[in-house]
């Protein structure tokens, strides 16, 4: 490879400012939304195809494995362990000693990856055997043509890191829309030619992983940014890879919880009676959808910018942008949760109802989802003060503060299980939400530096008054919700729950924004401002 001259940044990085997080933000967000839409189109395509046969069992378990070390080991150890430490490499300005970085994590990366990768395709058959699958010899198989997607998807992991490090989003946004583009179409287009639909998809799997890392890469030497294979002792003794593997072992722990607090949650699910498992699921989906569209955006672009003030002592700056981003997440996610809230049901049958999604269905979900929505705000919070911690190199404290929420989750989930069923363990998820919190801004205390106390004052009365504004504006909702659905009900599911939901989003927005407008509301100011500015330029 080329030695391509490092753009390695300035020793004083320039304040980024709210606006300029609220541009990333949206664009980020926007290339987000369609990938979660391609992603449930994705869904949609496997149940089309798949159903809930073994056969789809066999897949749903096959995709699981290699996902679950990209989480362990690829995306989580990226934002907590390589970007705070490439931003020291960036700050420095030493062309030399930053390439070598680059190099070294690049070189332990791909051994450590490839070995992985090995061990899955070897050890297949006896990791499939804890599953029980009765599509035990598809299962393995499956498993073997997916499990190169995690070096793939570990190279890509690398390349957003690199590229999120020098304010660079967009590649990163487009990477998953690609995957679940390329899934779609193998299922469909390579189904006659293979044995079954599960194999065309577990292909698209694999070619769209590789391109996800194919696509960053360029932008990646277009910055400036190069690296090459070096010994491995030379990679495993760099300072700058030791540093990211101190900083990634406590992270690992903090996931592997988060892993089996979902394994143990869908363990009590699976005994509470038929279709509470499946309930929680469709549940999980509508939030976690609203959750990476808007909260995972925002910590993405926030991380970089907490990083360089963080290691140029820009505290001050440091504090308003991280206040900034607990607004605007507050301004998302409170509107947001009144209007599920309301409009639940008519969103649940819009979006799931059919022959099978039965009436039984709608109530078990909408049950689920009314106590799922109460927590939006405090995970999406969590979104946003763990790189908080990461800018600081400290991974220690978010996953001391994820292993007792998890405990409790765990807990209550096991207490209130019986008396609500699924809604128990909604709520108990929605509660070890609200912990989790508490404990991540009584950790951040305990550095000096950052004005917790204003942040959490600010983050207090905002949220009161979004409340207030939001409860306002969703009674005419609630007002004119059952009209609507009698004045278009029995003309299918598309016209007789979307119009009137689509309407009652419309009354609800526009009142929402009126009330803003009123109150003089200054993130809405600044959102507008760069609305403005954006046709400005334009023009």
């Amino acid at each position: 490879m080329s030695d391509i001259q490092v753009s390695a940044g300035s020793p004083t990085p320039k304040p980024v400012s709210t606006r300029s997080l609220l541009r990333h933000g949206s664009a980020l967000s926007l290339l987000t939304l369609i990938s979660r839409i391609l992603g449930l189109l994705r869904e949609m395509t496997k149940a089309s195809l798949l159903g809930t046969s073994a056969l789809s069992d066999a897949f749903s378990v096959a995709f699981m494995l290699p996902n679950l070390f990209r989480r362990l080991f690829a995306e989580g150890s990226i934002a907590v362990a390589f970007i705070p430490t490439f931003k020291e490499y960036l700050l420095e300005n030493n062309r030399e000693k930053n390439r070598e970085f680059l190099s070294c994590i690049f070189t332990f990366l791909t051994f450590f990856v490839t070995l992985a990768v090995m061990a899955g395709i070897l050890a297949a058959p006896l990791i499939i055997r804890f599953f029980g699958m009765e599509e035990f010899d598809e299962t393995v198989l499956l498993t073997r043509v997916m499990f190169p997607f995690l070096g793939f998807i570990s190279l890509a992991a690398l390349f957003q890191g690199i590229l999120n490090s020098l304010h660079v989003f967009a590649p990163s946004g487009l990477a998953p829309i690609l995957l679940n583009m390329v899934t779609i179409l193998c299922a469909y287009g390579l189904s006659p030619f293979t044995k079954n639909p599960a194999r065309a998809m577990a292909i698209g799997i694999l070619i769209g992983g590789f391109l996800e890392a194919a696509i960053q890469f360029p932008f990646v030497l277009k910055r400036g940014q190069s690296f090459f294979f070096t010994s491995l002792k030379q990679a495993i003794t760099n300072p700058g890879t030791r540093k990211v593997l101190r900083l990634i072992g406590p992270t690992i722990i903090g996931m592997a919880a988060y892993q089996l607090n979902d394994l143990v949650s869908t363990a009590l699910a699976g005994n509470a009676g038929e279709g509470v498992v499946s309930s929680l699921q469709y549940s999980l989906r509508l939030q976690e959808l609203i959750l990476g569209v808007f909260a995972v955006s925002i910590g993405t672009v926030l991380l970089p910018n907490l990083a360089e003030y963080a290691k140029t002592s820009q505290w001050g700056i440091y504090n308003e942008r991280l206040i900034s981003a607990m607004d605007i997440i507050a301004l998302i996610t409170i509107p947001i949760t009144f209007f599920s809230l309301a409009q639940g049901q008519s969103l649940i049958r819009l979006l799931f109802q059919s022959r099978s999604f039965n009436e039984t269905s709608v109530a078990l979900t909408l049950s689920a989802f009314t106590y799922h929505m109460p927590g939006l705000f405090f995970i999406a919070l969590n979104r946003i003060l763990a790189p908080a911690f990461y800018a600081q190199s400290d991974s220690k404290s978010p996953t001391l503060a994820g292993i007792i929420s998890f405990t409790a989750n765990i807990c209550l989930a096991a207490i209130l299980v019986r008396p609500l069923r699924g809604a128990g363990i909604a709520l108990a998820l929605s509660i070890a939400s609200v912990i989790n919190t508490a404990l991540l801004l009584l950790f951040l205390k305990r550095n000096p530096k950052i004005a917790v106390g204003r942040a959490l004052g600010s983050a207090l009365l905002y949220t009161l008054k979004l409340s207030l504004l939001s409860a306002l504006a969703v009674i005419p909702v609630l007002l004119l919700s059952p009209r609507l659905l009698d004045l278009f009900t029995g003309r299918g599911r598309l016209i007789s729950q979307g119009v009137p939901l689509a309407i009652n989003a419309l009354v609800f927005a526009v009142l929402g924004i009126l009330l803003l407008l009123i109150t003089r509301d200054k993130q809405l100011k600044g959102l507008a401002g760069l609305i403005k500015r954006k046709t400005g330029t334009k023009k």
